[in-house]
């Protein structure tokens, strides 16, 4: 049957992944199965979006009772799960506004559309750059690629959307140079850059670029598409900073499982977007909103202090092991630099029974927050033994 489904994917399905030669067919918490029972532990979590693992039965029970009621409306009416949804973000973030998309990318496309306006109306049309930080990863549509400081995303799809400018990481000399020489809109930034690497930005770096924003009337925007809802041990990685920005973006991990991407809006900005200024047909969708609604509700004070524990095992347990670089990450959010390339590494991990990731030259792991000490412990055992062989 697999080879089948390889077949007709190869068939009727663009050609934009290098799939792994796994399918999976049925899950529980962090234990995937192929079409041939075997049994993987889930390193992955969907690349971040299965907060707690597959078929969780809380979040399944809330997506199911609100699948019964309505499964979509439109903006033009109003929906319970969304308001909801948006009062708890911003309850738990201190933002004022919350705008719904269905992925990271609308999430910052809405982000850099509020900060352009914001500029606009404050300072003039042609205040409008946004600097981003090289090696950051913001989305795949045409001004998310052109957000996003990889000059290898933009070969392709020239001419990208004017207006973003790139510094390097931790580089506040630099990030003042632009500032000064330009009329920048917004600082667009991930605290940990997912797939440029799992990269940690340094807190003084943020902080500075936090009071530049402050001085300059710039708005700060954290992009939490992968960091975000728990992954880091705090709700949101800013938070680990010290720092308030003026936008959050969210996405993968709210969702739990289904496709959703939320905009908050801080108090400077809150009523930018007017009637008509943006939208999207499926924001807000109730069914995914009741489901981003039970994984928020569950991100509890105890189980974030175990998510920063499980964090601190894995770093732990990589630290000067046998073929192993560096090790980067914060909470469960590890990225790990073998000897040997990366890939391989995630290619024989899978024949071992364990699904994990890359991001450039590193393994990156990204377990289900609830994943089980006894099923990490054993994950982080085969991917240590892989890597030393």
């Amino acid at each position: 049957m697999t080879e089948n489904i390889k077949e007709l994917d190869k068939q009727y399905i663009a050609h934009a992944y290098a799939r792994f030669p796994v399918q999976i067919v049925s899950g529980k918490g962090a234990r995937a199965y192929d079409e041939n029972g075997k049994e993987y532990i889930d390193m992955t979590s969907g690349i971040a979006v299965n907060s707690f693992g597959y078929a969780d039965d809380e979040w399944k029970d809330a997506v199911m009772a609100q699948l019964g009621k309505v499964q979509h409306t439109s903006n033009v009416f109003y929906t319970e799960p969304c308001v909801q949804l948006a009062k708890a973000l911003c309850e738990r973030t201190g933002m004022k506004k919350a705008f719904f998309g269905n992925s990271g990318a609308e999430a910052n496309e809405c982000a850099i559309k509020v900060t352009r306006k914001y500029a606009s109306e404050k300072k003039g049309a042609d205040c409008y750059k946004i600097i981003t930080i090289n090696n950051g990863f913001h989305g795949r549509t045409i001004t998310t690629l052109a957000a996003t400081g990889q000059e290898h995303y933009h070969e392709l799809y020239q001419p990208l959307t004017p207006g973003f400018l790139y510094c390097d990481a931790n580089d506040i000399d630099q990030m003042n140079k632009l500032v000064s020489e330009n009329k920048v809109a917004g600082i667009m930034l991930e605290c940990i850059q997912g797939e440029g690497g799992v990269n940690v930005l340094d807190k003084q770096f943020v902080k500075a670029v936090e009071r530049i924003c402050k001085e300059k009337d710039i708005l700060l925007i954290i992009d939490e598409v992968q960091t975000g809802n728990g992954r880091t041990g705090k709700l949101y990685s800013y938070m680990n900073y010290d720092v308030e920005p003026d936008i959050v973006t969210t996405a993968k991990g709210l969702g739990g499982g289904l496709p959703i991407g939320a905009c908050l809006i801080g108090d400077k900005a809150e009523n930018v977007l007017s009637f008509g200024d943006h939208g999207s047909t499926f924001g807000g969708n109730p069914v995914v909103c009741a489901g981003a609604l039970n994984i928020l509700e569950r991100m509890t004070d105890q189980f974030m202090q175990e998510i920063s524990e499980k964090g601190r095992f894995i770093i732990d347990s990589f630290k000067d092991a046998p073929g192993v670089e560096t090790v980067s990450g914060m909470g469960l959010m590890v990225g790990i630099k073998p000897v040997k390339p990366a890939k391989d590494v995630v290619v024989k991990c899978i024949d071992e029974g364990v699904l994990c990731l890359t991001a450039k030259d590193r393994v990156r792991l990204l377990p289900p927050l609830n994943i089980p000490m006894a099923d990490l412990e054993k994950a982080v055992q085969i991917i240590k033994r892989v890597i030393a062989e």
